[in-house]
């Protein structure tokens, strides 16, 4: 099961989000918040797999909760679902540590996907989010992707595939490895080069 914290301060917003959750065989609801204070201490509390998170709320907000949350617990998962996607909230959120970012008109069922993709590690994003970001990234290339000291032949074969906006099991794909070892080499490449999630690691690799 994955263990899903909702946080929004529209009641209506949570309550259409826990029936759409819970009617998942693989997805349990553990805990609501209607601001960004009740979600950190909800967070620390019942340590959810994945924290749906949005953006603007009274008092503490989503991008500070976020931080918040990521500092007491760094492998914690926040995924934001918001009706804001310009820059001035995409980038303040990914600089907070976020794993991902959808929009509320999204589909349903791009939603579930996206709780499953980020309890299992990958960065989900809205298809005109990722668009941006990606085009953002290649102008901002320059050549091939950053050299790091102490990257083995395989991890800079993964950081290239990062760079590129493959997934974990298309990166395996390519490499012919398995999913997991992907996924190591994904935490070593954070750990080397600073990145706190996968978003970072993409742009980082890209040269932004």
């Amino acid at each position: 099961m994955i263990r899903v914290l909702l946080v929004d301060d529209q009641h209506l917003i949570r309550a259409g989000l826990r029936m759409l959750c819970e009617a998942q065989p693989d997805i349990e609801v553990v805990g609501e918040a209607d601001n960004g204070r009740d979600a950190v201490t909800l967070a620390a509390r019942l340590v959810p797999d994945v924290v749906v998170m949005d953006l603007r709320m009274p008092g503490v907000d989503g991008i500070t909760a976020t931080t918040r949350i990521l500092a007491e617990r760094p492998a914690a998962r926040v995924l934001v679902l918001t009706t804001f996607g310009d820059d001035d909230h995409l980038y303040p959120a990914l600089t907070a540590g976020a794993c991902g970012f959808l929009l509320k008109d999204a589909p349903p069922t791009e939603l579930l996907d996206g709780i499953r993709r980020a309890a299992t590690g990958d960065s989900p994003f809205s298809p005109e989010v990722l668009q941006r970001l990606v085009q953002r990234a290649v102008h901002a290339r320059v050549g091939t992707p950053r050299p790091v000291h102490g990257l083995t032949a395989r991890e800079q074969d993964v950081l290239a595939l990062v760079a590129e906006g493959l997934t974990n099991a298309e990166i395996a794909e390519r490499l012919h490895i398995g999913v997991t070892t992907v996924k190591t080499h994904i935490t070593s490449l954070m750990t080397k080069t600073d990145s706190p999630n996968r978003v970072r690691l993409a742009l980082f690799a890209s040269g932004r």
